[in-house]
């Protein structure tokens, strides 16, 4: 398994193995309705892939909101699907959130 580091100031969720980025989610904090974690692009690097990194990435996307008390918000459609495969780990965003976080990407495309 990969070690998964967040840098929370880039909005990069990572994944490593011996020492190199193997996989990524680039999200960004919305703060209003209220507070959520918004996945908008997951990326696994050639050579990579079918390896679970990609899931253990959105998993841990979603522990970290659980643990901070904060919804997620999944734009990302790799992390969408995810979700709609995992309701156990993955609770719904409230519509409210959803459309505060599309609008909020679509007012600023630089967040991709």
């Amino acid at each position: 398994m990969a070690e998964i580091r967040d840098d929370r100031a880039r909005g990069l969720l990572a994944a490593f193995e011996g020492g190199e980025v193997v996989g990524r989610i680039a999200y960004f904090v919305l703060d209003e309705p209220s507070a959520a974690l918004v996945a908008v692009h997951t990326v696994v690097e050639p050579g990579h892939e079918g390896k679970g990194i990609a899931g253990d990435l959105v998993r841990e996307f979603y522990a970290t909101a659980a643990r901070e008390g904060v919804a997620v918000v999944p734009l990302c459609p790799y992390a969408a699907k995810w979700a709609e495969r995992h309701p156990d780990e993955a609770p719904a965003a409230p519509a409210a959130l959803v459309e505060a976080a599309q609008a909020r990407l679509a007012a600023n495309p630089e967040l991709w």
